[in-house]
């Protein structure tokens, strides 16, 4: 077993093992410099725990300091545990990934939808990231705005030939996948995976936390219009042709397609991005965004998937399922939301290499903000990180700083 035996720099808190003593470093030098409020880094290598950081305040105005039990909202970190989701059901034989959605769900072959498959909505090739009918976000929460939502879904129309294009769907990847999973599953993705992936793993993460968890919730610190446009134009100008200058231009422009895949359902409970704060939101299963977990129980949720589908002696998944997860199942050169390159497999973000893995097998998925959760199957890694203060960018930086660090680590880098 691996011993945690040095205590992480202040400010932060925690521990590392031996070898690990940068990657801590990098974490309390971004504590110290502000441009964390709180946060929580863990990673595991091999089932063991090497990294276990936190530090910084859960909520600013009363200084309640950040434990290594306090949780938060992670946004599209959530489409990394609703993969998870499907990915086990198939594993069962549940249902095939080059299936028809329709076969699943007969009302979802309206406006010419009839043949995509599971595979190609959950790699976001199947141009359904936007939606014609206007939503609100009280609809995906509120079981009467059920039948509002499922009609929105089931007459809207694809925006490109499927398998010809490829956008993010930032919303409707949730919307579309809670429906389908219930339909297939008979039961939600939260109560499917609390039961058969995160109670066994002793993992904290929740889509649709209970009340019981609530005392250890952080506060979402989201930039301001002011702020976000403020980021958004010193990073225009650094860098002019980025993800994030086109995305911003985007913003500006009411047909656009990004504007769109982002703003509707609209948000309609107080506070714009700050209502990811709200209790409604967390007992929500939004299962593109609504997931809290601590930066120890995403890392955990994690951990069958980077050693070949095995932890603790229960196999959780035949290691032969997740061989499609190692290579990309679908990649664009130029996402038609996102504006970069990158692809999915079967629900998991496959980035280009050396963004947050120079491994190309790893696989997972960031959010808005700067979570991240990842895993890496060839060194058998799993990366927790959970921060409060919300980054405007794409990539954030902390998450990629963390992460190179990580990788330059001896015991990481002494073994490629």
């Amino acid at each position: 077993m691996t011993s945690l035996s040095n205590a992480a720099p202040w400010p932060a808190r925690g521990s590392y093992a031996d070898g690990f003593g940068s990657v801590a470093r990098v974490f309390a030098s971004q504590l110290a410099s502000g441009a964390e409020i709180g946060a929580g880094f863990a990673v595991y290598r091999r089932g063991e725990l090497v990294l276990d950081l936190h530090g910084g305040f859960a909520e600013r105005r009363t200084k309640r300091p950040w434990t290594e039990q306090t949780r938060v909202c992670v946004f599209s970190v959530t489409k990394g545990l609703t993969a998870m989701a499907f990915q086990l059901l198939a594993d069962r034989g549940r249902f095939d990934w080059d299936a028809e959605v329709a076969s699943h769900w007969p009302g979802f072959a309206r406006g010419g939808k009839e043949r995509i498959t599971i595979r190609t909505l959950l790699e976001h090739q199947g141009g359904l990231a936007c939606l014609d009918t206007p939503l609100k976000l009280t609809d995906t929460i509120d079981e009467r705005g059920r039948a509002l939502v499922r009609e929105a879904l089931e007459v809207q129309r694809p925006l490109w030939r499927p398998r010809e294009g490829q956008g993010y769907h930032a919303l409707t990847f949730g919307m579309y996948a809670k429906e389908l999973f219930e339909r297939i599953a008979g039961e939600s993705i939260g109560t499917f995976l609390l039961r058969e992936l995160l109670e066994p793993l002793g993992s904290d993460a929740r889509l649709g936390a209970g009340p019981e968890l609530d005392r250890n919730v952080a506060t979402l610190y989201p930039k301001g219009v002011p702020g976000l446009l403020a980021s958004t134009l010193v990073t225009s100008l650094a860098s002019p042709r980025g993800p994030e200058a086109a995305v911003a231009r985007e913003a500006l422009r009411p047909t656009a397609l990004s504007r769109r895949a982002f703003l509707n359902p609209a948000i309609d409970l107080p506070g714009r991005l700050a209502a990811y704060n709200s209790v409604e939101v967390r007992r929500a299963e939004l299962a593109w965004a609504s997931a809290t977990t601590s930066a120890r129980g995403l890392a955990r949720a994690y951990l069958p998937f980077a050693s070949r589908g095995e932890h603790g002696g229960r196999r959780y998944l035949r290691a032969a399922s997740l061989e499609p997860l190692y290579r990309r199942g679908g990649w664009s050169e130029h996402d038609l939301i996102l504006h970069k390159p990158l692809g999915w497999s079967q629900g998991f973000l496959k980035e280009e290499r050396h963004v947050f893995s120079p491994v190309p097998e790893s696989f997972g998925h960031p959010g808005m903000g700067g979570a991240l959760g990842w895993c890496d199957p060839v060194n058998e890694l799993t990366i927790g990180y959970v921060p409060n203060r919300m980054d405007a960018r794409v990539r954030s930086p902390r998450a990629l700083a963390l992460c190179h660090a990580l990788y330059d680590a001896p015991p990481i880098r002494d073994a490629r």
